[in-house]
């Protein structure tokens, strides 16, 4: 099962490539891997009917106790073959309905394809919280495939709509989730099915899940989802719509009868809103001109009866509702594909416009004929068996009491609720076959080119299944059993025929067919009559009235909190600072803090020295003073780092304050050299207030917190963890590399989204284009850096800055340590893992020297030192940091589990290398890109900008 999941995903991969190789015949490429699955799931039908279900587990998050637990009971086997199935023919029917220049066409390959994974890996999961992730894959690629051409206003909105209801009912059914799993004390389904929980906060999880069902499967009051989904191409709307998706809903509803049918609140929820939805399914397709629309709401008033029969939670109903579930996938999988061709061949769906389609396409209108019989619920197709075997088995309810839960007038109450959907069924099914196919006299004929054989084939198979099915009710029965196996026996043996006998079944079938066809007979009448009771108030209109209100308040909120004032900012950051964390600081001051001032004298120097720097920072008036002022602070609290014997975090603050100040420095250079003269206000002295308070909060802050510890901190088994497992002396560096690495990715990610901001804000197109090497000057410069042999000189980057800006001691010096200290930081980079050093500060240090020579020789002299994209050096450290957390799986190892490996080279001596290793230097790419980006954007540039207005001033 694994693996037909796995082939998904991975064809998904490889589909963009195959399109631009073969074009829309990669289609058929691509069907080959569900028809695939579909015969293998077939060669299971014996395992699966004789009570094995065939599972699988997989470790995934073994911490969370979360495990891959696949298992295929009858149920998920019958979703499985819609899945696969439906998924082949409509990928195959794709190669002729679009066209080879078609928008997205790459992205719309391999997103179908992993949909269809998705959804088998939905059903076939055993495993809520596994189900659920499967779950919200389906909706984000529901979301990319509906709104495939980017182009179309309306695809991006009923995307959104889609996207927005539907994860909303998945937020609303993972808290059932989690709910149910920790009453049950597991999260696995089959466990949780055969022993389940209850209780009130059973009941709460229960209906939470039926809000994600009900929302997935497009029922009252999420109905309006599915019929804006159209805009989507229309093998789109085949299979995730009336296939695949949409029955996900339908599943879990089936999925979780057998045990919580009886649950409190069940019956009422899920009878009420199906009877409901399919009622109102019906009414408004019997209003739709738009032949995909129509079909669109009658989906929805079908997906209201599957949830019904489902719901209602016997023996009988079970049984009957997989023979509606197989009978509406063919049939309406047939229909939108008949639409699909209609529109491609007629360009248009309008059944006001169509006219003679059936007469010019006999072949195509059979094959409508029979998948619109069927979903009518005539003899002798499939949907006629499934139709007959949900009112027998309703009726089993009504009269003879399967469900003791369930009352007589109920029971009678969904029967005719059913029986009314059901004439609107017939009623628009008429509508559509005579709106779409009949020739019309009062419309002109439409034109409608012959359709390629290949093109009808993927209906022609489904119309195929659905008359054969009809006639294989005992099979049917059989396959089905085990699943309806787990409901109480009821009165009568439950069983799909396509007779029943002269009962009460038959008698309905023939009152909805009768009074469905007499709706159609009378429709211009009914289309007044619907016309004049239109609802002012829709479940669509309140969707539309609720996110124009939140877009407003969202306007509004952000023009009150968003003014661009950076000082605002942060005082809305310190207010939240001070209410929080200082109510609780000042609550728990209840007891006494037992503060111990320094360790020596030198430690209070230090903190001396450093406090009336920050007081003299926040007195200076003139920029570059406050700046130094603040480099002070931050060297005084490496100074104490030292002093508390931690040299490794001592030399890192000294070199990222070292790197601060040079940007700082870069930065002023476009600011005034003294801050605002203005007087003193009232706001300013509040917020000299507020800071204090601050600084006095984070201060008590730590004094409370680091006083308050009653257990052993896990860091008092980090020394022998350190070399027993880090393989290293530096417990810093093993904790960055090894121990909390997954929280060192997350840092240089952020790293290099922080590099990518700054770039952005001075850069226009791309980071490559501030590149400026020697040979990339004008021809002036490039003559004054070469000597006679045309050679570039030893000293050619101060040859291009203007004799004022020059140093020439600065730049030999530069030139000479500029090797040297590069070694130096590959010395850090190697030995951190036992010394003081690692990635992050070789880094820095490499930084450092190319501030140096940026600072010695200018742009050009920088981009002569790294002549490399800064972009593409932090993106291969990020991949080489991440290559070297996934290699250990090729070795049967975790993610980020490191090596030790002691090796004895001849000369050479002794070599202790841990494979960790490898992960820092990823960090050091990205360290060094990150800075180079800064010298690029906060140096180079503003170089640039600066000679253009001095070339400008010049000119003047």
């Amino acid at each position: 099962m694994l693996a037909i999941l796995a082939a998904h995903f991975a064809v998904a991969a490889v589909a963009p490539w195959l399109v631009h190789l073969l074009r829309r015949r990669a289609f058929l490429v691509l069907a080959v891997v569900p028809l695939v699955s579909f015969v293998w799931l077939l060669t299971r039908a014996d395992v699966v009917h004789d009570g094995r279900p065939p599972t699988e587990t997989y470790g995934w998050v073994p911490t969370l106790g979360i495990d891959i637990a696949l298992r295929m009971d009858t149920l998920a086997w019958v979703l499985a073959l819609v899945v696969t199935g439906v998924g082949a023919l409509v990928l195959a029917y794709c190669a002729w309905y679009f066209d080879d220049d078609h928008p997205g066409l790459a992205l719309f390959t391999g997103t179908f394809t992993a949909f269809a994974g998705s959804m088998l890996g939905l059903v076939l999961c055993d495993d809520l919280l596994v189900l659920y992730v499967f779950w919200e894959l389906t909706t984000v690629f529901s979301f990319l495939l509906i709104g495939t051409d980017p182009t179309k206003r309306a695809g991006r909105q009923a995307a959104m709509q889609a996207l927005m209801v539907t994860t909303f009912g998945g937020l609303a059914m993972f808290v059932g989730m989690l709910l149910l799993g920790r009453e049950a004390g597991t999260f696995r389904i089959s466990e949780i099915l055969a022993a389940p929980p209850s209780g009130t906060p059973t009941t709460v999880a229960v209906v939470l899940l039926l809000v994600g069902a009900l929302s997935k499967s497009a029922l009252v009051p999420f109905h309006f989802w599915l019929p804006g989904a159209m805009a989507a191409p229309t093998p789109v709307s085949a299979y995730l719509h009336a296939a695949s998706m949409v029955k996900a809903g339908v599943f879990l509803v089936a999925l979780l009868a057998p045990a919580f049918a009886g649950t409190p609140g069940w019956h009422e929820t899920v009878l009420i809103l199906g009877v409901g939805t399919m009622i109102l399914g019906g009414w408004r397709a019997l209003r739709q001109q738009d032949a995909k629309l129509l079909l669109a709401y009658g989906t929805v008033s079908q997906l209201g009866f599957l949830i019904v029969v489902f719901g209602v939670g016997t023996r009988a109903s079970a049984l009957a509702g997989l023979g509606l579930l197989v009978a509406h996938a063919l049939f309406k999988a047939t229909l939108f594909l008949v639409v699909g061709i209609v529109d491609h061949q007629a360009k248009t769906r309008d059944i006001r416009v169509l006219s003679g389609v059936g007469r010019t396409a006999p072949a195509l209108f059979v094959v409508a004929l029979i998948g619109g019989v069927s979903m009518a619920g005539l003899p002798p197709l499939l949907g006629f068996v499934g139709k007959e075997s949900v009112f027998a088995s309703l009726l089993d309810v009504a009269r003879d009491g399967d469900r003791a839960d369930l009352s007589s007038t109920a029971g009678w109450l969904v029967v005719l609720g059913v029986i009314v959907g059901s004439a609107l069924t017939v009623a628009y099914t008429a509508r559509f076959l005579w709106g779409v196919f009949a020739t019309k006299p009062d419309v002109e004929p439409t034109n409608f080119p012959a359709v390629p054989l290949g093109f009808l084939g993927a209906p022609l198979v489904l119309s195929t299944l659905t008359v054969a099915l009809g006639f294989a009710g005992h099979p049917l029965t059989t396959a089905f059993e085990p699943h309806a196996e787990q409901f109480p026996a009821g009165v009568h043996h439950a069983e799909l025929a396509l007779w029943h006998g002269f009962e009460l079944p038959l008698a309905f079938s023939a009152i909805t067919a009768g009074v469905g066809l007499v709706l159609f007979a009378f429709r211009r009448p009914m289309a007044r009559f619907q016309h004049r009771v239109r609802f002012r108030w829709t479940a669509d209109g309140a969707y539309r009235f609720g996110m124009r209100t939140v877009d407003r308040w969202a306007v509004e909120v952000t023009s009150a909190v968003q003014r661009g004032s950076v000082a605002e900012y942060l005082v809305v950051i310190l207010l939240v600072v001070l209410l929080l964390p200082g109510i609780a600081v000042t609550i728990a001051l209840d007891d006494a803090v037992d503060v111990e001032l320094w360790d020596t004298p030198a430690q209070a120097l230090v903190g001396l020295v450093t406090c009336l720097a920050a007081f003299a920072a926040a007195r200076s008036r003139r920029r570059l003073r406050a700046v130094m002022l603040v480099g002070v602070t931050g060297y005084g609290t490496a100074l104490l780092f030292v002093l508390h014997g931690a040299p490794d975090l001592a030399l890192t603050q000294v070199l990222v304050e070292t790197s601060s100040l040079v940007v700082f420095v870069l930065v002023l250079r476009r600011l005034p050299p003294y801050f605002t003269d203005r007087p003193l206000s009232p706001r300013r002295y509040l917020r000299m207030v507020l800071g204090v308070l601050v600084g006095a909060t984070v201060a008590v802050v730590m004094f409370v917190t680091t006083g308050a510890r009653t257990a052993e901190p896990v860091s008092a088994t980090y020394p022998t963890e350190a070399v027993e497992f880090g393989g290293g002396y530096n417990i810093v560096n093993v904790i960055l590399v090894d121990i909390r690495a997954w929280d060192t990715i997350g840092e240089i990610s952020v790293l290099v989204a922080a590099a990518t901001g700054v770039a952005s804000l001075l850069f226009l197109n791309t980071r490559r284009s501030g590149i400026r090497r020697m040979v990339d000057a004008d021809t002036e410069v490039v003559d004054r850096v070469r000597d006679a042999t045309g050679k570039h000189i030893w000293l050619p980057g101060p040859r291009t800055l203007p004799p004022d800006r020059r140093s020439i001691l600065f730049e030999v010096v530069a030139r000479l340590l500029f090797p040297i200290v590069v070694v130096f930081s590959i010395y850090l980079l190697f030995a951190g893992h036992n010394f003081p050093g690692g990635g992050f500060a070789a880094g820095m240090v490499t930084g450092l020297a190319l501030m140096v020579r940026y600072l010695a020789g200018g742009r050009y002299e920088l981009d002569e030192a790294a002549p490399i994209d800064a972009g593409v050096l932090m993106g291969l450290g990020l991949s080489v940091a991440a290559a070297s957390a996934l290699a250990p799986l090729a070795f049967d190892g975790a993610i980020l589990q490191s090596a030790i490996v002691d090796l004895h080279i001849p000369v050479v001596g002794d070599i202790h290398f841990v494979t960790s290793t490898f992960f820092d230097i990823g960090v050091y790419l990205v360290v060094v890109g990150l800075i180079l980006d800064l010298l690029r954007t906060l140096g180079a540039r503003i170089d640039t900008q600066i000679l253009a207005e001095e070339q400008e001033a010049a000119l003047r």
